[in-house]
């Protein structure tokens, strides 16, 4: 199935911290397989592989795993000490205790605070170090790995009841819903994730062997992936899965499939900050970006792939979601493409 998209919005933000400490940051793109006009474009995206893979790339390049927003720098693979560190943990809560030891143990450290609020955990980011954050990308990716690193661990999703943020809300947070799934509230003191505290004596359910697989790709990928699949966002976004040709199933449908009533899951639905309706508009991007990327299909038939009779609308559509063209966009991405088989050549 198609993976889903990044907005570009996070992309140039990645790229000010390399920019910032003089790295080229026109070459990484071109490695990463990303085209550089599509990152100007305010509704622009990119696939989520190459996401992760241009934040790996700014790890090696910059030999940083903060990327160039803190003061002090993260050599790569501190994470993975981390990880081996609290793998061995007996709970979530003896995590979190044992990472925070482990970060205090650096110069100017940046890491997770846990602390209890009656029934609700609270994990609140703290930093010695002075950010230079002017998107919030390096909090925010933070809160994103975190908790689903938390989730991976104990093979469960954590249901957030809510998240934080210390300063006000952003032209991006159009982004937060599919990112956080639950209520969001700004210009709190301090930027945090909540959730109840049953999750803090939940057993591990991996270990070192599943680590090393685990490893090979994050945290980088944990910032492009979906959040889980046991959202209801995420499980319906399987149940319609990626052939859209035909019309798609109503509301009351989809909340039979997942054994619910629509009354429920429109409320699950509205805890998660999305809507039905959403879901599908994100899904059709989704799949006509990913289909764009297929030479051999015509743009009409990518219109009737994604549910239009149309391709006039498909186009009105396609332009809202992305600020492009169904054509433009495809030729930026074969241009990009035949760049980055330069770049290794």
């Amino acid at each position: 199935m198609p993976q889903l998209t990044v907005s570009a919005h996070f992309v140039r933000a990645l790229l000010r911290g390399a920019g910032r400490h003089g790295h080229k940051t026109d070459r990484l793109l071109q490695m990463a397989g990303i085209p550089g006009d599509w990152v100007n474009y305010p509704r622009g995206r990119v696939d989520a592989a190459s996401y992760a893979r241009l934040v790996r790339l700014c790890w090696q390049e910059m030999q940083d795993e903060y990327m160039g927003f803190a003061e002090a720098r993260s050599k790569p693979g501190t994470f993975a000490a981390m990880s081996y560190l609290v793998i061995h943990c007996q709970s979530l809560e003896s995590v979190y205790r044992r990472a925070a030891n482990f970060y205090s143990l650096f110069e100017r450290p940046i890491t997770i605070e846990l602390t209890r609020e009656g029934e609700e955990a609270v994990l609140t980011l703290q930093s010695e170090s002075v950010l230079w954050d002017p998107d919030h990308f390096f909090q925010e990716s933070l809160l994103v790995i975190w908790h689903r690193f938390s989730c991976w661990l104990i093979g469960e999703r954590i249901i957030l009841n809510g998240t934080d943020f210390n300063y006000s809300k952003p032209r991006h947070s159009g982004e937060y819903p599919a990112i956080f799934g639950c209520p969001l509230s700004f210009d709190q003191p301090m930027t945090r994730l909540r959730f109840n505290t049953r999750y803090l004596t939940k057993p591990l359910v991996q270990d070192e062997r599943t680590l090393k697989e685990f490893l090979k790709s994050s945290p980088a990928d944990l910032l492009g992936r979906p959040d889980d699949r046991t959202s209801y966002s995420a499980r319906i976004r399987m149940l319609l899965g990626q052939e859209m040709q035909d019309n798609l199933p109503g509301f009351e449908w989809v909340a039979e499939q997942l054994t619910v009533s629509p009354q429920t899951l429109r409320r699950r639905l509205k805890q998660e900050n999305t809507s039905y309706q959403e879901l599908k508009d994100h899904m059709r991007r989704d799949i006509a970006i990913y289909y764009l990327a297929r030479p051999e299909l015509s743009i009409n038939e990518i219109a009737f792939k994604v549910g239009f009779t149309e391709p006039s609308t498909f186009h009105r559509a396609f332009k809202k979601w992305t600020g492009q063209t169904p054509g433009e966009y495809r030729q930026s991405s074969e241009s990009s493409g035949q760049g980055r088989a330069n770049e290794f050549n």
